[in-house]
């Protein structure tokens, strides 16, 4: 979320941001969201499936947010960029919502980062008309290849989707085992969604050591303190299956080595 929070900062804007809670399963909770705002809220924006934790906002929550955004003159964003991948209950766009506006790429569900190519769902035309100012003064041109690989992925999306959903089912199976092999150094909340999850270490060790450690092994992980949360670690699982497989491995590996250092420590 760095860049969605260094933008409104460098404007010199408040911002107030919901916590997701591991005791509460990382929900996404819709009234704490409605305590945060008042009169001179502008904006409301959520990320589902979330990054890092997984967690997904349901039908009903996302309608609620929707109505008390509608109500309050708020303008409510959805960012999708790991949407339509679940692993259990499945939501919907918030696009079907006549006030809601969703934002989108292709780095994530699409696994085409490279094309540097994305989208904004929105009904209000003076926003499509500001965002295509705004975009002026930022952005030249894209990539003619990026554009079209683009457009082939979107053609294709069925395709496309169906095997990043198959390669991240696969993988979650295979990291659901890993994680109980060592449930005695690492705890975890399973993903409702995406290609990331969030463990931590159960004694409330800070993982930045554990993380630049793993670099050393070709293992990379993104330590809790990026987001503000020292004990736990973020870890992606959207790689191809075989490699997924042979990353686990080598954690397992140094996983071991790490628990027996913290025991004679």
């Amino acid at each position: 979320m760095t860049n969605f929070s260094a933008l409104p900062e460098s404007l010199g804007l408040e911002l107030r941001c919901f916590r997701l809670r591991r005791e509460n399963s990382f929900r996404i909770d819709v009234d704490e969201i409605k305590r945060l705002a008042d009169s001179k809220t502008k904006l409301i924006l959520v990320n589902s499936p979330h990054n890092p934790t997984g967690a997904t906002i349901s039908d009903s929550e996302m309608e609620a947010l929707h109505e008390f955004t509608s109500q309050h003159g708020i303008q409510l964003i959805s960012d999708e960029v790991f949407h339509p991948i679940y692993h259990g209950r499945e939501t919907k766009s918030a696009a079907r919502l006549p006030h809601a506006t969703v934002i989108n790429d292709l780095s994530k569900a699409f696994p085409l980062a490279g094309t540097r190519t994305g989208w904004i769902i929105e009904r209000d035309p003076r926003r499509r008309a500001q965002y295509l100012t705004a975009r002026s003064y930022f952005t030249a041109c894209n990539s003619s290849p990026g554009e079209i690989l683009a457009e082939i992925a979107v053609r294709n999306h069925s395709t496309v989707l169906a095997r990043t959903q198959e390669t991240a089912s696969q993988n979650l199976q295979q990291l659901d085992r890993f994680m109980a092999a060592h449930r005695d150094l690492l705890g975890w909340i399973r993903p409702q969604g995406g290609m990331t999850a969030f463990p931590w270490f159960l004694n409330g060790e800070d993982t930045r050591p554990f993380c630049q450690a793993a670099t050393e092994r070709g293992i990379l992980l993104a330590p809790g303190d990026c987001f503000d949360v020292p004990s736990h670690f973020r870890l992606g699982f959207a790689a191809s299956a075989d490699n997924f497989a042979q990353a686990l491995g080598r954690m397992a590996e140094f996983v071991k080595t790490w628990s027996a250092k913290m025991v004679t420590a």
